[in-house]
């Protein structure tokens, strides 16, 4: 994907959302690194918080807008996107209300880190190229994704 010829708002939203990708990739292989239980226990409450952050955004501001466009097969990834987003927010929600002695907390944990993988690989490799080449025009979605996201992370 070569970013310098796109429009300005879909770089931006793209390169934030890829830097969501990597940071969620790197902190599901830390947690598999990891050796004590407060060190999973601490790397798994980063990831559920990035990942709460990064599904508000995406369903907040960016798959609305995509969602516009006149494409079913931008919409029927959207679609596969969204019930992802349901099952990983039902993990995340399982994994904060327990802690690493719990049996199956390491399970929850990779199980979560499966599906975020396989979601980031099709938004990678299906949807942004697709919107890459619409050309399509998010600066406002950008700006409103970035001011949330300050808001957010702020509190």
């Amino acid at each position: 994907m070569n970013k310098s010829s796109l429009p300005t708002g879909l770089k931006d939203v793209l390169g934030a959302l890829l830097e969501d990708h990597r940071e969620a990739k790197k902190l599901f292989k830390d947690f598999e690194k990891a050796k004590s239980s407060e060190e999973k226990e601490e790397i798994a409450r980063t990831v559920c918080e990035a990942l709460t952050l990064h599904t508000q955004l995406e369903e907040e501001f960016f798959y609305p807008a995509v969602r516009e466009l006149e494409s079913d097969s931008i919409k029927a990834l959207l679609d596969e996107a969204e019930v992802e987003h349901a099952s990983a927010k039902e993990l995340i929600q399982q994994i904060e209300g327990i802690g690493a002695d719990d049996a199956l907390f390491e399970a929850k944990v990779t199980v979560l880190g499966e599906y975020v993988s396989h979601h980031i690989r099709e938004e990678e490799e299906e949807l942004f190229p697709k919107l890459v080449e619409e050309k399509v025009d998010l600066r406002e979605v950008g700006a409103a994704m970035e001011e949330k996201r300050n808001e957010l992370v702020a509190h």
